[in-house]
């Protein structure tokens, strides 16, 4: 008997402490402020549009950045509750994109309706996509290698929406980068392009986030 106790109090004293995991809001609070910086720094780098104090005026556009922004706040949480096995018991956090892109859908539409007569085509296409997901790439790497700490039940799901929120944060950049006034061009290729990258986070999260 006197072993066993010895032996019990010898893996006690040798066990490490384990550090409490943060609550999804904290962990969520740290990617929103680590994304603030890169998209600070991203916009003195490569510069704001030099129409943007006038583009601040127009409320359609203010409309679709605020839009933006609580896309990228609610996919950024739901992606810190989705990191948890039992989403912290918060599954409406989990839920709350769908409800802000819903919203941004139907913005758009009365934006797009807004835009009358159409504003002109810029001359590029595709290299607003490419832009964005250029941009969105190291936040997702960040948030994925910080995901990759807990233990997701919902790993599909969890990687859909940690790229959804760093897309959603380049579109913000590229809103306020790009001199563009044609909301039929960003519908095409700056929000459309996010049913793909959701899928593509889908099929990423099952690859990285599984355990």
């Amino acid at each position: 008997m006197d072993s066993i106790d010895d032996l019990i109090q010898n893996l006690s004293s040798e066990a490490a402490a384990i550090k409490q995991a943060p609550r999804p809001l904290m962990l969520s609070l740290g990617w929103i402020a680590a994304a603030s910086v890169f998209l600070t720094v991203s916009l003195w780098v490569s510069g704001v549009r030099s129409d943007v104090m006038q583009k601040f005026y127009e409320p359609w556009f203010d409309i679709e950045l605020g839009c933006l922004l609580m896309i990228f706040l609610a996919t950024t949480v739901s992606a810190a509750v989705l990191a948890f096995p039992d989403l912290y018991q918060k599954k409406i956090l989990a839920l709350s994109p769908l409800g802000f892109f819903l919203l941004f859908v139907v913005v758009l539409f009365y934006s797009w309706r807004a835009d009358s007569p159409p504003a002109p085509f810029p001359v590029h296409s595709f290299e607003c996509t490419c832009s964005i997901t250029l941009f969105s790439f190291l936040p997702a790497v960040w948030t994925f290698y910080s995901m990759r700490k807990y233990a997701s039940t919902h790993y599909r799901w969890a990687g859909s929406i940690a790229l959804l929120s760093a897309f959603s944060m380049g579109a913000i950049w590229l809103r306020l980068h790009e001199v563009n006034d044609s909301v039929t061009h960003v519908i095409e290729w700056h929000y459309l392009p996010m049913l793909g990258i959701g899928l593509v986070g889908w099929w990423l999260g099952g690859r990285v986030l599984k355990w």
